[in-house]
C-alpha cells in the first residue's frame, strides 16, 4: 500500500477518491485528440468507428473519463498507431498546463487555437479588447 493510501486509511478515506495518475490521463487524451486531427476525424467519426458517442471520445480526450486498457486499444487501432503512442514524451514530472478554454466547449476550443495562432501581439490584443467590448455590449436577453 503506497503511503497515501495509508495516510488516506487512516483517516478514514476511501483510497478510491485519490486519482494519482490524473495527469497521464490528460496527456492521453491530447494525444487522442492530436491523432484524431491529425488523421481528419471528427469526434463523431471516431466515436462511430468505437461504437460510442461522440460525447464519450470528448470526455476521453478531456479526461473527464478514464481510457481503460481495452478501449486503449481500441482506440490505436481504429488511429493507426501502437498503444505506446499515447505515452509517447510522457514526463509525469512535468507540472500539467491546463486548456485556457478548459475543453469542454467546441467553439471556445476552436476560438482558442485560431486566437493562439496570430503571431502579431498587437493584433491579438486589439481582437482580445474587440471580444471584451462585445462582451459587454451584447444586449439583455429576456
Amino acid at each position: 500500500m503506497t503511503q497515501i493510501a495509508q495516510t488516506r486509511q487512516t483517516a478514514g478515506l476511501p483510497a478510491a477518491k485519490i486519482v494519482p495518475g490524473r495527469r497521464a490521463d490528460d496527456y492521453v487524451g491530447e494525444r487522442i485528440r492530436e491523432r484524431r486531427t491529425e488523421l481528419g476525424l471528427t469526434q463523431e467519426e471516431l466515436g462511430r468507428a468505437l461504437k460510442i458517442s461522440y460525447q464519450q471520445v470528448q470526455k476521453y480526450e478531456t479526461a473527464a473519463n478514464r481510457v481503460s486498457a481495452g478501449r486503449l486499444y481500441e482506440l490505436a487501432r481504429e488511429l493507426n498507431v501502437g498503444i505506446a503512442y499515447f505515452f509517447e514524451g510522457f514526463d509525469s514530472a512535468q507540472q500539467g498546463v491546463p486548456m485556457p478554454h478548459g475543453g469542454h466547449n467546441r467553439a471556445a476550443i476552436d476560438l482558442v487555437r485560431n486566437f493562439l495562432e496570430i503571431k502579431d501581439e498587437d493584433l491579438r490584443a486589439s481582437i482580445g479588447s474587440l471580444l471584451k467590448a462585445v462582451r459587454d455590449h451584447q444586449p439583455v436577453r429576456s
